[in-house]
């Protein structure tokens, strides 16, 4: 049974926040994505979709989530089941947030709406770096 320790947790950074892999294919051979996401007050994830279902558990703070036109306010202890394939934005609240999010690994981001390098990186579909 594969172990990932603290020490060897892989950590992306985006404009949006702090990504940091707690299991994945490429650490520990997860079928399953898990990471713990850290947005500072008032950061903007890019407006993006996702092609699997991604359930979010909000730790510290608060944020809403653009979804697909639909505003959810969420806070500490608050659970987000997003579906795929509908547009999304998370934007920290004033003391920003921490969760942990899972999903299927392997699942891919498309239609990123952002000015950011990550975004020009990734091109048109892929799987962020944070779920590899």
């Amino acid at each position: 049974m594969p172990v990932i320790r603290r020490a060897d947790a892989r950590r992306t950074e985006t404009p949006g926040g702090v990504m940091t892999t707690l299991a994945s294919p490429a650490q520990g051979g997860a079928d399953v994505a898990v990471w713990h996401t850290a947005a500072p007050a008032g950061s903007r994830g890019p407006r993006h979709t996702f092609d699997s279902a991604q359930v979010w558990t909000f730790l510290t703070g608060d944020a809403t989530i653009d979804l697909d036109g639909e505003t959810l306010s969420l806070a500490e202890g608050d659970t987000a089941v997003l579906p795929a394939d509908l547009p999304r934005q998370v934007v920290a609240g004033s003391a920003g947030f921490t969760a942990v999010v899972a999903g299927p690994a392997g699942m891919q981001v498309y239609d990123a709406v952002t000015d950011c390098d990550l975004a020009r990186e990734l091109g048109e579909r892929a799987t962020p770096p944070w779920i590899v």
